[in-house]
């Protein structure tokens, strides 16, 4: 764990993908020749949060690093009151590009990993960063963005599903991190109902 102003930054634990994805060749991302990256956090966690593929891992000596998506995550949910080592992160995308591809046909092919997850998991509740996660998990609905869809819950496979922006673009747009930690409070209270009824 490294700590920048003060704050905790932490490198969650890695899940293991089940046997038979490891080397999944669905999309063209194997050919970026990276590898795949299930999840992380509290594999047990009844909360899913999914975001649209893996950043960084290492930096260039090897070492393990925290990226600007996962870093400002842990900031909003700080700010937020959420324990970071509570939850269970996931990617739309199971490889990080590294290059152009095309992304609605990878996006297809990924979609069917994450659904595998959903049945194993059985989270009480998800939630989707960015408008990537956002289209490839509302295709037929028209205007399936953050802007449009963040501030209620939704169902995906019979479960509630909340949308807020995609933690780069908070870095990106400062004025936006209000908006992703009033997001990430709903989320609390959300998952805190849930669990308190189950």
């Amino acid at each position: 764990m490294t700590t920048e102003m003060g704050h905790p930054r932490v490198i969650l634990p890695e899940e293991q993908a089940p046997e038979g994805t490891q080397h999944c060749e669905r999309c063209e991302l194997f050919k970026q020749r990276n590898r795949i990256i299930w999840g992380e956090g509290n594999p047990e966690s009844s909360l899913m949060l999914i975001l649209d593929n893996p950043g960084a891992r290492e930096d260039r000596e090897g070492n393990p690093f925290l990226c600007g998506t996962r870093e400002t995550l842990q900031l909003g949910m700080r700010e937020a009151g959420m324990d970071i080592h509570a939850v269970y992160v996931t990617y739309l995308l199971k490889r990080r590009p590294i290059r152009a591809y095309n992304k609605p046909a990878t996006r297809a092919a990924c979609l069917s990993h994450l659904q595998l997850q959903l049945l194993q998991k059985q989270p009480s509740v998800l939630f989707g960063f960015g408008n990537a996660v956002a289209e490839a998990l509302f295709p037929q609905q028209e205007n399936a963005t953050v802007k449009e869809l963040r501030g209620n819950w939704h169902k995906f496979g019979g479960m509630p599903i909340g949308f807020t922006y995609h933690p780069l673009a908070v870095r990106r747009r400062p004025n936006l991190l209000r908006f992703f930690v009033e997001d990430l409070k709903a989320l609390k209270e959300k998952w805190e109902e849930k669990t308190a009824r189950e």
